[in-house]
């Protein structure tokens, strides 16, 4: 996967007796001395401790590539560390974090000692590193969200480590095919880079970015941030292309070929080597396309090494024994195709030994020429190489994915699919998994015997996938592929798999807002089940449903059904549900009045967790806690335990939620710098945590008297909420935002942000303290 490639040399790889190349690339850096200049500028200040990002874009073959890598050579000969990789194009599959494992691949091939205590949780993405965090028993849940910020967090400490005795500059290239995983990674990035000692340069396809790319919003949102830099390349200039042309001939070109290539390439770079090399003088008739032009010296080529390219096309990167395996050729005759592609300049070898176009746009031409069955036969052939080489790690899993499903074998494809989510869900890429189940799930009605393919099945595969668009925070695809499960389920035949499905139903309708669907579902669950024998069933649903409960203000009925969950769990011994419900309790308890009997409960659930190694439950555990601490006016403790909370856990697993409630509690102790500094330092979060990073700040900005900017974080806090029944939300921010409207003077708003949080409490909440604080802010107004 490394984007650093090398030409195959007649000393190199490919042989010894392979003739000199006639040039057909300028060896010269031509033009872009502007652009050079801004981003070695940027390098200089990231050393300076001001890190950046930049996205270098503009159109197929206008010098992206050569661009950062004369970057990278300067920056080396400054004394930075240069970290590179690219993205990879597999048609509907991804593969997660294909240019960050490239990256770091010749860290750990060399062992380098930066890696050293990070090694257990760096070997998800390189098995070679050694034993996994999972394996020594430190992780968190796989199938938690946070469990795909702690490798984040780890990937940042990473960077930040390699900084600081050398500036780095991390290099992604061809951004338009990243995968979800890295594009949230980048995301991540320009939340979290401060004073790290880095510069992050990443080049894409304008051409690529339609209207609805996945990567639009993301570079939208990126390019506007504060560490956000756009730098886009224009075509060359006549002289530009001249001193390219000169470069590649040894003489400067004759002004007609010169204005000729000029108008036909538009300047264009690439496109003119290609020209100049198809029509040599300029004097034969020239190829009308880009793609044309790329294909003459393709189609000049023997039958063996045309062959040869077209393996390489459909496997983009490719090692000698896949590429022998999958052509056919004998070893003498793949040796000569490959010292014919290399001296044309079509093949380079990158640093892991594997074989690839010199250009991307080449490997496309030469792929998009490829006949139906061909492109059939080749696909099929490198999945069987690939096979023959035993189990893979992430990226062969994912190749042989997609060879299959290019291949158009049904059968192979769908088994293929998933073990290839498997492996995904090993690095926390679930929306990479549920890509590959949702292709599962295609190919389900369409082969003979899906069961045994997929060894599992219809409705397991579906719950699969479902738990997998969870986890990528997709509740709305999560609740439909439920839903199709439970019409599947035979509920008196299978009443405790229903209610597994019921429980998992509840939790996705609740995180839409849906409160009342959530409890219909918890409440259809338990009437499926024994009420007289414990089951794990059992103690999960009413685990999630004191949960559900409790967050809807109705303490009593939720201390109750909690107590059940705990009774269950015991007996059937599930940790999660004790663990969970022990949690929820205890939250109960401090809001009837029994703060001592909600601290106890409370240590019995961080401990129970603590010794199960579920550290998000630990993370849970110190937010409830150090709410229900400033609730009962023990502020000061409150905050204390926080920051205990970071210490113990932030080096392990991102506490973003507990960073939110230290933020409440730095506010109302006096400490505004530090409340923004916890609340606006974050990467960008979803669902609850958005609403309460924007509730924050805008009781922060409310509080300096920035009433119009607390009225936007306000509104957006509330209709991030507009679905929700639970109480924390409508009472805090109706209130606040009916003060400043107030404030404002506008009275009829102020009025009704009073009524309108007042509606939004459910009836049967037990939310004294939220009432009273509308109640409160309805008198003022």
């Amino acid at each position: 996967m490394s984007s650093r490639v090398v030409p195959l040399r007649p000393d190199g790889p490919a042989g010894d007796n392979a003739r000199v190349p006639t040039r057909v690339a300028s060896a010269r850096f031509v033009g872009r001395a502007p652009e050079l200049a801004d981003l070695l500028g940027l390098l200089d200040e990231a050393a300076d401790g001001r890190s950046a990002l930049v996205f270098v874009t503009g159109e197929s073959g206008l010098g992206k590539t050569r661009l950062v890598n004369e970057l990278a050579h300067q920056a080396r000969e400054r004394g930075a560390r240069v970290l590179s990789g690219d993205c990879v194009e597999l048609g509907e599959s991804e593969l997660p974090y294909a240019p960050i494992v490239s990256a770091l691949r010749p860290l750990a091939r060399r062992q380098d000692p930066v890696l050293d205590d990070l090694r257990p949780a760096l070997a998800q993405l390189l098995p070679e590193l050694g034993p996994q965090e999972r394996d020594l028993g430190i992780a968190a849940d796989p199938m938690s969200p946070t469990a795909q910020g702690r490798l984040f967090e780890v990937l940042l400490a990473l960077l930040e480590r390699i900084g600081r005795d050398h500036p780095l500059l991390l290099i992604i290239e061809d951004l338009h095919w990243a995968d979800r995983s890295t594009r949230d990674f980048l995301v991540f990035l320009s939340r979290t880079v401060c004073r790290e000692r880095v510069l992050v340069v990443c080049t894409y396809r304008s051409d690529e970015l339609h209207r609805r790319h996945p990567l639009r919003p993301v570079t939208n949102e990126l390019e506007r941030s504060e560490r956000g830099h756009r730098l886009e390349l224009a075509p060359f200039t006549r002289e530009e292309l001249a001193a390219q042309l000169e470069d590649i001939t040894g003489a400067p070109p004759a002004d007609a070929l010169l204005d000729n290539l000029l108008a036909r390439s538009e300047g264009n770079p690439l496109y003119a080597e290609e020209l100049l090399a198809a029509g040599g003088d300029g004097s034969a008739d020239l190829p009308p396309t880009l793609r044309d032009a790329l294909m003459v010296r393709v189609e000049a080529l023997s039958d063996a090494a045309q062959e040869l390219e077209r393996v390489v096309a459909a496997g983009q990167r490719v090692d000698h024994d896949v590429l022998r395996q999958a052509s056919g050729l004998d070893g003498r005759e793949l040796r000569d195709a490959l010292r014919e592609a290399g001296a044309e300049q079509a093949l380079e070898l990158d640093e892991d030994g594997r074989y690839a176009f010199r250009h991307a746009l080449l490997r496309e031409a030469v792929h998009d020429d490829l006949l139906p069955g061909e492109h059939a036969d080749l696909h099929r052939a490198l999945a069987e190489a690939l096979e023959r080489g035993g189990p893979g790690d992430l990226q062969v899993c994912t190749e042989i994915a997609h060879h299959w499903t290019a291949a158009g074998d049904r059968e192979r494809a769908l088994a293929s699919s998933v073990q290839a989510a498997a492996a995904a869900e090993h690095v926390y890429a679930m929306g990479e998994a549920a890509d590959h189940l949702e292709r599962a799930l295609e190919l389900w009605e369409r082969v003979d015997h899906p069961e045994r393919l997929a060894g599992c099945d219809h409705v397991d595969l579906l719950s699969v996938a479902a738990e997998a668009h969870r986890d990528a925070g997709e509740y709305n695809r999560m609740r439909t592929l439920l839903r199709q499960a439970l019409s599947e389920i035979d509920r008196a035949a299978e009443p405790a798999r229903a209610a597994r499905c019921l429980e998992r139903m509840g939790k996705a309708q609740w995180e839409l807002g849906k409160g009342g669907e959530a409890m219909a579902s918890f409440e259809e669950a338990l009437s499926m089940l024994p009420q007289d024998e414990p089951t794990p069933e059992r103690a999960a649903v009413r685990a999630a449903q004191g949960r559900a409960l409790m967050l809807a203000g109705r303490y009593d009925e939720s201390a109750e059904r909690c107590r059940e969950a705990i009774a269950d769990a015991r007996a059937v011994g599930s940790v999660a549900a004790e663990v969970g419900a022990l949690n929820t309790l205890a939250v109960d308890l401090a809001n009837m009045g029994d703060l001592p009997g909600g601290e106890e409960a409370m240590s019995q659930s961080m401990r129970t967790a603590r010794e199960h190694g579920r550290l998000d439950d630990v993370v849970r555990g110190y937010v409830n806690l150090t709410e229900m601490l400033y609730l009962a006016g023990r502020a000061r403790e409150a905050q204390q335990l926080a920051h205990q909370g970071f210490a113990e856990l932030e080096p392990i697993i991102p506490c973003r939620w507990l960073r939110l409630s230290l933020s409440e509690y730095d506010f109302h102790l006096g400490d505004w710098a530090e409340a923004e500094e916890h609340a606006g330092e974050q990467p960008r979060v979803r669902g609850t945590a958005h609403v309460l990073r924007s509730l924050r700040l805008g009781e922060l900005a409310l509080a300096r008297g920035a009433t119009e900017r607390a009225i936007t974080l306000l509104e957006d806090a509330r209709d991030g909420a507009r679905r929700s029944i639970e109480p924390q939300w409508h009472g805090p921010v109706f209130a606040l935002l009916a003060q400043a409207y107030r404030r404002e003077r506008r009275f009829e708003d102020a009025r009704g942000a009073i009524e309108a949080g007042l509606a939004r409490v459910p009836p049967g909440s037990q939310s004294a303290g939220h009432l009273a604080r509308l109640a409160s802010a309805g008198t003022g107004v």
